[in-house]
Protein backbone atom coordinates (compact mmCIF):
# COMPACT_ATOMS: atom_id res chain seq x y z
CA UNK A 1 0.00 0.00 0.00
CA UNK A 2 1.21 3.75 -0.69
CA UNK A 3 0.27 5.19 2.71
CA UNK A 4 -0.86 9.50 2.02
CA UNK A 5 -1.91 10.57 5.13
CA UNK A 6 -4.69 12.55 5.65
CA UNK A 7 -4.80 14.72 2.68
CA UNK A 8 -7.41 16.79 1.91
CA UNK A 9 -10.39 15.57 -0.22
CA UNK A 10 -12.99 18.08 -1.57
CA UNK A 11 -16.54 16.33 -3.02
CA UNK A 12 -19.48 18.53 -4.57
CA UNK A 13 -20.65 19.94 -0.68
CA UNK A 14 -18.09 18.92 1.36
CA UNK A 15 -14.40 19.32 2.11
CA UNK A 16 -12.78 16.63 4.73
CA UNK A 17 -9.57 18.03 6.28
CA UNK A 18 -7.42 17.00 9.06
CA UNK A 19 -8.82 18.33 12.53
CA UNK A 20 -7.30 21.21 14.58
CA UNK A 21 -7.61 22.02 18.40
CA UNK A 22 -9.88 25.02 17.20
CA UNK A 23 -12.38 22.26 16.19
CA UNK A 24 -13.08 21.30 19.64
CA UNK A 25 -15.49 23.83 20.56
CA UNK A 26 -17.77 22.24 16.84
CA UNK A 27 -16.68 18.97 17.53
CA UNK A 28 -18.70 19.19 20.99
CA UNK A 29 -21.45 20.73 19.96
CA UNK A 30 -22.46 19.37 16.71
CA UNK A 31 -21.95 15.30 17.32
CA UNK A 32 -19.56 14.47 20.48
CA UNK A 33 -22.21 15.55 22.84
CA UNK A 34 -25.40 14.16 21.65
CA UNK A 35 -26.33 11.00 23.07
CA UNK A 36 -28.30 9.94 20.02
CA UNK A 37 -25.06 10.49 17.67
CA UNK A 38 -22.86 8.77 20.21
CA UNK A 39 -25.69 5.82 21.35
CA UNK A 40 -23.73 2.96 18.88
CA UNK A 41 -20.23 4.19 19.64
CA UNK A 42 -17.56 2.62 21.38
CA UNK A 43 -16.71 6.15 22.96
CA UNK A 44 -18.63 7.69 25.68
CA UNK A 45 -20.72 10.96 24.85
CA UNK A 46 -18.26 13.64 26.27
CA UNK A 47 -18.92 15.69 29.12
CA UNK A 48 -17.38 18.93 27.90
CA UNK A 49 -15.28 20.89 25.50
CA UNK A 50 -12.39 19.53 27.69
CA UNK A 51 -13.44 16.04 26.54
CA UNK A 52 -13.50 17.18 22.71
CA UNK A 53 -10.00 19.19 23.19
CA UNK A 54 -8.17 15.98 25.17
CA UNK A 55 -9.63 13.97 22.25
CA UNK A 56 -8.27 16.37 19.54
CA UNK A 57 -4.82 16.84 21.67
CA UNK A 58 -4.37 12.47 20.91
CA UNK A 59 -5.07 12.68 17.00
CA UNK A 60 -3.27 15.86 15.94
CA UNK A 61 0.77 14.58 16.34
CA UNK A 62 0.22 11.33 14.59
CA UNK A 63 -0.76 13.37 11.35
CA UNK A 64 2.90 13.22 11.02
CA UNK A 65 2.28 9.76 9.99
CA UNK A 66 1.52 8.78 6.84
CA UNK A 67 -0.61 6.02 7.81
CA UNK A 68 -2.99 7.90 9.34
CA UNK A 69 -6.25 8.77 9.14
CA UNK A 70 -8.46 10.76 10.64
CA UNK A 71 -10.97 14.05 8.96
CA UNK A 72 -13.20 16.34 10.09
CA UNK A 73 -16.04 16.19 7.69
CA UNK A 74 -17.24 20.14 6.90
CA UNK A 75 -19.68 21.56 4.35
CA UNK A 76 -18.88 23.75 2.00
CA UNK A 77 -21.23 26.12 2.65
CA UNK A 78 -20.56 26.52 6.31
CA UNK A 79 -17.14 27.32 5.68
CA UNK A 80 -15.24 25.47 8.40
CA UNK A 81 -17.43 24.05 11.14
CA UNK A 82 -16.65 20.66 11.25
CA UNK A 83 -19.50 18.90 11.68
CA UNK A 84 -18.33 15.09 11.81
CA UNK A 85 -15.78 13.01 11.53
CA UNK A 86 -14.55 10.22 9.85
CA UNK A 87 -11.62 7.66 10.29
CA UNK A 88 -9.53 4.74 8.68
CA UNK A 89 -7.66 2.03 10.36
CA UNK A 90 -4.94 0.46 8.42
CA UNK A 91 -4.42 -3.31 7.94
CA UNK A 92 -1.38 -3.47 5.74
CA UNK A 93 -1.04 -7.12 6.39
CA UNK A 94 -4.43 -7.49 4.26
CA UNK A 95 -4.22 -4.72 2.18
CA UNK A 96 -7.41 -3.23 4.05
CA UNK A 97 -8.88 -0.14 5.47
CA UNK A 98 -11.59 -0.61 7.97
CA UNK A 99 -13.63 2.72 8.68
CA UNK A 100 -15.86 4.14 11.36
CA UNK A 101 -17.69 7.33 11.26
CA UNK A 102 -20.02 10.07 12.98
CA UNK A 103 -22.35 12.90 12.32
CA UNK A 104 -24.19 15.32 13.93
CA UNK A 105 -27.64 14.56 14.07
CA UNK A 106 -28.25 17.93 12.31
CA UNK A 107 -27.01 16.65 9.05
CA UNK A 108 -28.63 13.06 9.16
CA UNK A 109 -31.04 11.89 6.22
CA UNK A 110 -29.59 14.68 3.78
CA UNK A 111 -26.80 12.17 1.83
CA UNK A 112 -23.70 13.71 3.48
CA UNK A 113 -21.93 10.47 5.01
CA UNK A 114 -22.96 8.59 1.82
CA UNK A 115 -20.65 11.52 -0.11
CA UNK A 116 -18.24 11.28 2.53
CA UNK A 117 -18.21 7.82 2.41
CA UNK A 118 -17.71 7.87 -1.21
CA UNK A 119 -15.34 10.10 -1.35
CA UNK A 120 -12.73 8.37 0.81
CA UNK A 121 -13.41 4.57 -0.60
CA UNK A 122 -12.62 6.34 -3.88
CA UNK A 123 -9.64 7.76 -1.96
CA UNK A 124 -8.21 4.50 -0.20
CA UNK A 125 -8.71 2.36 -4.48
CA UNK A 126 -7.30 4.93 -6.32
CA UNK A 127 -4.28 6.87 -4.10
CA UNK A 128 -3.64 4.50 -1.16
CA UNK A 129 -4.08 0.97 -2.95
CA UNK A 130 -5.60 -1.31 -0.96
CA UNK A 131 -7.67 -4.42 -2.12
CA UNK A 132 -10.48 -4.12 0.59
CA UNK A 133 -12.64 -1.44 2.51
CA UNK A 134 -14.76 -2.89 4.67
CA UNK A 135 -16.77 -1.29 8.03
CA UNK A 136 -19.48 -2.35 10.45
CA UNK A 137 -21.99 -1.51 12.22
CA UNK A 138 -24.66 -2.15 15.76
CA UNK A 139 -27.47 -3.89 13.57
CA UNK A 140 -29.97 -1.65 16.27
CA UNK A 141 -28.47 1.62 13.99
CA UNK A 142 -29.43 0.47 10.05
CA UNK A 143 -29.20 3.72 8.95
CA UNK A 144 -25.09 3.28 9.19
CA UNK A 145 -25.44 -0.15 7.05
CA UNK A 146 -27.93 2.01 4.39
CA UNK A 147 -25.13 4.20 3.92
CA UNK A 148 -22.30 1.01 3.34
CA UNK A 149 -24.79 -0.46 1.20
CA UNK A 150 -25.25 2.91 -1.36
CA UNK A 151 -21.60 3.31 -1.42
CA UNK A 152 -21.83 -0.50 -2.77
CA UNK A 153 -20.41 -2.31 0.16
CA UNK A 154 -21.91 -5.62 0.41
CA UNK A 155 -23.20 -7.71 3.27
CA UNK A 156 -20.76 -9.84 4.35
CA UNK A 157 -22.52 -11.30 8.24
CA UNK A 158 -23.42 -11.16 11.71
CA UNK A 159 -20.93 -11.43 14.29
CA UNK A 160 -22.71 -12.13 17.39
CA UNK A 161 -21.62 -9.98 20.67
CA UNK A 162 -18.58 -9.28 18.87
CA UNK A 163 -18.29 -5.11 20.16
CA UNK A 164 -18.94 -3.48 23.21
CA UNK A 165 -20.90 0.33 22.84
CA UNK A 166 -22.58 2.25 24.47
CA UNK A 167 -25.88 0.24 24.76
CA UNK A 168 -23.35 -3.02 26.37
CA UNK A 169 -22.24 -5.85 24.49
CA UNK A 170 -23.41 -5.73 20.54
CA UNK A 171 -23.44 -7.48 17.38
CA UNK A 172 -21.41 -6.40 14.41
CA UNK A 173 -22.58 -6.16 11.13
CA UNK A 174 -19.78 -6.38 8.72
CA UNK A 175 -19.86 -4.89 5.07
CA UNK A 176 -17.19 -4.67 2.57
CA UNK A 177 -16.19 -3.83 -1.27
CA UNK A 178 -13.36 -5.78 -2.98
CA UNK A 179 -10.98 -3.60 -5.57
CA UNK A 180 -12.37 -5.27 -8.24
CA UNK A 181 -16.20 -4.53 -7.25
CA UNK A 182 -14.81 -1.24 -7.28
CA UNK A 183 -13.35 -0.88 -10.15
CA UNK A 184 -16.84 -2.32 -11.95
CA UNK A 185 -18.69 0.73 -10.66
CA UNK A 186 -15.82 3.13 -12.41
Amino acid sequence: MNHKGTIQIETERLILRRFTIDDAPAMFKNWASDPEVTKFMTWPTHKDVGVSRWVLDSWIPSYEKNDYYVWAITLKENGNEAIGNIHGLPKDEIEAVEFGYALGRKWWHQGIMTEVLHAVIDFFFEQVGVNSVRAYHDPNNPHSGMVMKKCGMKYEGTLRSADRNNQGIVDQCWYSILRSEWEETK
